[in-house]
């Protein structure tokens, strides 16, 4: 008999979208496939993330694989805790979206030709801190909501512009609406962004390696991989005011031959309390096998620069 694979997601439009990447190389694949909305404590609450944690979007899912609901999860990376979970594997990080920052503002404007007092709307405690410190004056107004939501509040004139990730409103088909992609100088996004989780269980070997073999990305593996181990090692959780990108690239050794090295930028913020932000950063390269290891030294130069004393919300 023919096996179905269970996959379960959000039933947001952007879980969905995510979700049906996956699905459709499954399907390329030659398998069948059944996708299963799975409700979270995220999606029914309305407090702010701050409070809550991304933590709750992921949890339900985790619980649906493990009670044998679905076969499959899939996540915002970026969603998930650094801290394994117990009988669930990462079997695949598919290719990456472009990681970076969009902002959609309002008449078309960029973030630097927004005048001082605009209101910029973010719901990420790592956004607000290096929106302010780069001291143009705006107002930083915490919001939630799903991406047409937080797009509304600007063509209905409630803000000026908001900023959300680039790579969700590409899966959506709104890149267009983007005003300015920000550039990783101005603004480092989460670790993880544009990356996605999928898991399946410890002991589903059979998934397990399909998912690995049809849909896993080796470089984006080893850029996550990086960024990840830099958070954890800061140990401020998924949604600490922590920004940071690796990439994979090309350098030379001494024999003039040609290997893989991951370059790897951090950044941290202190008084979050404040309009005064400080920015704490950080980069270092290693070889592309080292990726944790990267991260881990990044983390440790940036508590040794004063990383250490970070405060605000979105601390956990």
């Amino acid at each position: 008999m023919t096996r179905t694979i269970r996959i379960g997601t959000r039933g947001s439009a952007l879980a969905l979208a995510q979700t049906g990447i996956i699905a459709d190389a499954l399907r390329r694949a030659g398998e069948n496939v059944e996708i299963v909305k799975v409700s979270t404590p995220g999606d029914r609450s309305h407090a702010p993330i701050a409070e809550i944690g991304v933590g709750v979007f992921t949890s339900a899912l985790r619980e649906a694989l493990l009670a044998k609901q679905v076969d499959v999860a899939i996540h915002s990376y970026k969603d998930l805790p650094t801290a394994p979970e117990p009988g669930i594997v990462l079997a695949a990080v598919p290719q990456r979206e472009d990681p970076r920052d969009a902002l959609i503002a309002r008449d078309g404007l960029t973030l630097g030709e927004l005048p001082p007092g605009s209101t910029v709307g973010t719901g990420a405690a790592r956004r607000m801190a290096q929106l302010r410190a780069l001291g143009l004056g705006l107002e930083i107004v915490p919001i939630r909501g799903n991406i047409d939501t937080r797009l509304r509040k600007v063509t209905d004139g409630e803000l000026d512009a908001v900023v959300l990730a680039r790579a969700g409103l590409a899966r959506l088909g709104r890149a267009g609406e983007i005003t300015e992609t920000l550039d990783p100088i101005q603004m480092l996004p989460a670790p993880a962004q544009g990356a996605l989780a999928v898991e399946s269980r410890v002991d589903d070997v059979d998934i397990e390696h399909l998912l690995r073999s049809t849909v896993d990305d080796e470089a984006t593996r080893a850029a996550v991989t990086a960024e990840r181990a830099m958070l954890a090692a800061l140990e401020g959780g998924c949604s600490a005011p922590v920004g940071a990108l690796a990439e994979v690239v090309e350098d030379l050794d001494a024999d003039g031959s040609v290997l893989e090295r991951i370059s790897l930028r951090g950044v941290a913020a202190a008084g979050l309390d404040g309009e005064s932000v400080e920015l704490i950063r950080a980069s270092a390269l290693a070889d592309k096998g080292e990726a944790e290891r990267l991260g881990r030294d990044l983390a440790a130069e940036l508590l040794d620069l004063g990383a250490g004393a970070l405060s605000g919300p979105g601390r956990n």
